[in-house]
């Protein structure tokens, strides 16, 4: 089964991000709490975990691209 994973809220006051890194790639495990990819947010850079155990399949973003908090970032098939 597919799922997608959304961009978390990574501040109270933060509505965007920019994609600084993938920390993992197409095809390869990731697990629940494991980091998935590095952004930045106006005041600090942070990492992003994985909420789910699983294969990625499609990365939704390219490094330098915004995303807002609530857009698909990830599909993942699921373990």
């Amino acid at each position: 089964m597919r799922t997608t994973i959304n961009m978390p809220r990574v501040g109270d006051t933060v509505d965007e991000v920019y994609l600084v890194t993938w920390k993992k790639s197409v095809g390869e495990k990731i697990a629940k709490g494991e980091s998935l990819m590095e952004v930045e947010t106006d005041k600090a850079t942070v990492e992003v975990p994985s909420p789910i155990d699983g294969t990625i399949v499609e990365l939704l973003f390219a490094e330098g691209d915004e995303i807002k908090t609530g857009e698909p970032i990830v599909i993942c098939e699921n373990l």
